[in-house]
């Protein structure tokens, strides 16, 4: 069993196949954290709380004259608030009279069969005979009337337990809810490294690792998505922890909304994490009865470093978490009109690069932003989900159907969530944007929001995008949002409902996606926010792949790939050659160099094939060719992040092993190049130390146990921004 409870010792024992993870019972009913880490065979580590009178520290009432009892010091699963906890709290209420104290304490608990269920959010699934466990504690308060029914979902065989809170009212009057975090994971130490990803439009995930010091240190998002600055998912190691070495614990929330991580080390050295909705602007009033739902957080522990924590998320996330039956299925090469064409095409010239696209080996056409509307800039129509009959010269039904008669599939991209103020969408329903009342709207991209916390909004939404994918063949799409939401304010709800606005909104995104979608289950989906600005687990639960960054500029991208990798597989990273200059920075890479970076992921193009040689048409076909040959390997094998772009200046490389580890592909870019410069070696990681590799295209074979103990030399010969692919076959 992953889960069982030792009634003489009041403690939960929750064990993955490498990790333990223990709480108890307080002799005054709190549910005090123990232990996360490597497996561990006792089911008694009450020792490690020592009992200590601690000055200024509050005791409950119950504790008498027990001061060594308080809340302030103590390792908790889910903490209090106002009862004498002054570290950042679980969960803040405002109920009766004003007061805002809660004190909950374990009622009961529940042990059944299965993954965890929440309600109408995305979370991880048990796949067909798999193991999957599920512990329910309830939390008591009965004074306030609120109770926390905390959710534990052991996948043991995948390393992952997987926490969620859900919050009821039990009193006789509404309440309400001001902060709700889905996991606080509270260590007895803090002498660890805080690693998270951070950045801007353009320049998504940068890696940043830096030491948990006294206070508080919080990244998340208040712009209504995940966003481009920061992403959901952090990593607590240890100092020594590298690629290979050390512990580390992974958080990754599953929301695509507002969120927010908090490392707080407090004055006796310990160290409280917190994930969950962010509190800023959120609030929730409860009715009698009624419960409210936090969104799932994903934990992991890896005992060898920051390389095997990345491979359970990948397994978790490709395997448990997207459900499209892409998940399995090869992903078709596509090419992206975006960059090719912008808004400057007619029917004419999309069917001219598609014609050539065809030429090149692509299986898939994408007409990108401008087919619909009276659209010819991002000034106007969205809301307007008809095709531009007159721009086209044909409607969308005949422009499919003179594509596939190509050999092409077809796909098209869409911005559902928006509506420009010139727009027929935005005429007949002004009510229905996110905007304060009496106030001129903040622009972004000149498009407001609209209301998907209202149903009636939600409904259009689905019934537009439904006509559209059954009225014409359209195998893949590309679902974009192109601003963040500011006056998070609705027509529908009083004011004091408002602080639910960007949550509800995210419930109906949810919704939204869930209809249509389902709906249409061969059609290939693939998320996009601006780029990379709503790159969340949530998503994956609906889109198996994501545009990794509006910046297709292969050196730019290592660094943007290398922080998604942390916690996103390849199968997630959608990734593009685009033309050169590039479009973003202006820098000029090889070609070759420009399919090197985008094989680490889902490949496709981004340019315009009438403009291209001969011999760089042959070059895509090469690519592609050898892309599809290696599917299963790229976006299946174990990844392996061989250098750091941000440590390593001169090269970025990065190897995919197969499961059985016969197969291996190394891919290696030069960033800086010097004259008269040092040889430089690659050693390489996942191989069987006892087997032999031949490389394709040297001369030999060579042991595992060497390449990864020595390496492999990296030729001289390769100037800045080339680079190469080896292929490595087990002899």
């Amino acid at each position: 069993m992953a889960i069982r409870y030792n009634a003489d010792t009041k403690t939960f024992i929750l064990e993955t196949k490498n990790s333990s993870y223990l709480m108890k019972v307080s002799r005054y009913g709190n549910l005090l954290h123990l232990y996360y880490g490597g497996r561990v065979p006792d089911e008694d580590l009450d020792y490690l709380i020592i009992p200590a009178d601690r000055g200024f520290s509050p005791n409950p009432n119950e504790a008498g004259n027990d001061r060594t009892f308080s809340l302030d010091s103590l390792p908790q699963e889910f903490s209090t608030s106002r009862s004498g906890d002054y570290r950042s709290s679980s969960m803040e209420i405002v109920w009766g009279r004003g007061a805002s104290s809660w004190s909950g304490k374990v009622a009961g608990y529940e042990i059944y069969p299965g993954a965890p269920k929440i309600k109408g959010m995305p979370g991880l699934r048990a796949l067909p005979g798999e193991e999957a466990e599920t512990l329910v504690i309830r939390l008591e308060d009965p004074v306030s009337g609120f109770e926390a029914e905390l959710s534990y979902g052991v996948f043991e065989e995948k390393d992952v337990i997987a926490r969620s809170v859900m919050v009821i009212n039990r009193g006789e009057e509404a309440a309400r809810l001001e902060r709700v975090m889905s996991a606080t994971l509270d260590f007895m130490e803090s002498d660890y490294d805080l690693i998270y990803f951070s950045g801007r439009h353009l320049m998504e995930r940068g890696f940043r690792r830096i030491p948990v010091s006294d206070g508080i240190h919080a990244i998340g998002s208040s712009r209504g998505a995940s966003s481009h600055q920061y992403n959901p998912f952090a990593i607590v190691c240890e100092k020594n922890c590298t690629e290979d070495y050390g512990q580390c614990w992974g958080v990754s929330l599953v929301y695509s909304g507002c969120f927010l991580m908090e490392a707080e080390k407090d004055q006796f050295g310990q160290m409280r994490v917190n994930a969950g909705i962010n509190p800023r602007g959120f609030s929730f009033q409860l009715e009698p009865g009624a419960a409210f739902q936090a969104p799932q957080t994903v934990l992991t522990w890896s005992g060898k470093g920051l390389t095997e924590l990345s491979h359970i998320y990948h397994r978790i996330f490709r395997e448990n978490l997207c459900r499209s039956p892409y998940r399995k299925n090869t992903r078709p090469v596509l090419l992206n009109s975006w960059e090719a064409a912008y808004f400057d095409f007619d029917g004419e010239k999309i069917l001219s690069i598609a014609k050539e696209a065809v030429d090149m080996g692509v299986d898939l056409f994408v007409l990108d932003d401008g087919w619909f509307g009276c659209r010819d800039n991002d000034d106007a129509a969205l809301g307007d989900w008809t095709e531009n009959r007159k721009k086209l010269g044909m409607g969308l039904c005949e422009l499919s159907e003179k594509i596939h008669a190509m050999g092409l599939e077809f796909g098209i991209w869409v911005e559902p969530e928006m509506v420009s103020e010139e727009s027929e969408l935005y005429r007949r329903h002004p009510d229905w944007c996110l905007r304060e009342p009496g106030r001129p709207p903040v622009r972004g991209r000149y498009q407001l929001v609209l209301d998907l916390s209202r149903r009636d909004v939600c409904d259009y939404i689905i019934d537009a995008m439904n006509s559209v994918l059954d009225k014409a063949r359209i195998e893949y799409v590309k679902w974009d949002m192109n601003r963040s939401i500011t006056e998070a304010w609705s027509a529908l709800l009083d004011r004091n409902r408002q602080g639910e606005v960007l949550h509800r909104y995210i419930l109906g995104l949810y919704y939204v996606m869930d209809q249509v979608i389902l709906r249409h289950p061969d059609v290939l989906f693939c998320g996009c926010g601006g780029g990379g600005g709503r790159f969340d687990p949530a998503m994956l639960y609906y889109q198996p792949q994501i545009w990794c960054s509006d910046n297709t500029d292969a050196v730019n991208r290592l660094k943007i790939q290398y922080g998604t990798s942390f916690a996103y597989p390849v199968s997630s990273m959608e990734a593009h050659v685009s033309v050169c200059p590039n479009h973003q920075t202006g820098r000029t890479t090889p070609l070759n160099t420009r399919g090197i970076v985008a094989m680490d992921g889902i490949f496709g193009y981004e340019l315009d094939p009438t403009k291209m040689t001969g011999e760089e048409k042959e070059e895509c076909r090469e690519q592609i060719r050898f892309y599809k040959k290696h599917y299963r390997l790229i976006t299946e094998g174990d990844y392996y992040r061989l250098t750091s772009p941000y440590e390593n200046r001169y090269l970025t490389a990065w190897q995919q092993v197969s499961q059985d580890r016969k197969k291996s592909l190394v891919s290696i870019v030069i960033t800086d190049k010097e004259g008269n410069d040092a040889q430089r070696y690659v050693k390489l990681k996942g191989l069987d130390p006892d087997g032999f590799y031949r490389i394709e295209g040297w001369k030999g074979k060579y042991s595992g146990k060497l390449l990864m103990n020595v390496g492999i030399p990296v030729p001289g010969g390769l100037s800045e921004y080339e680079g190469i692919q080896l292929l490595l076959k087990m002899a």
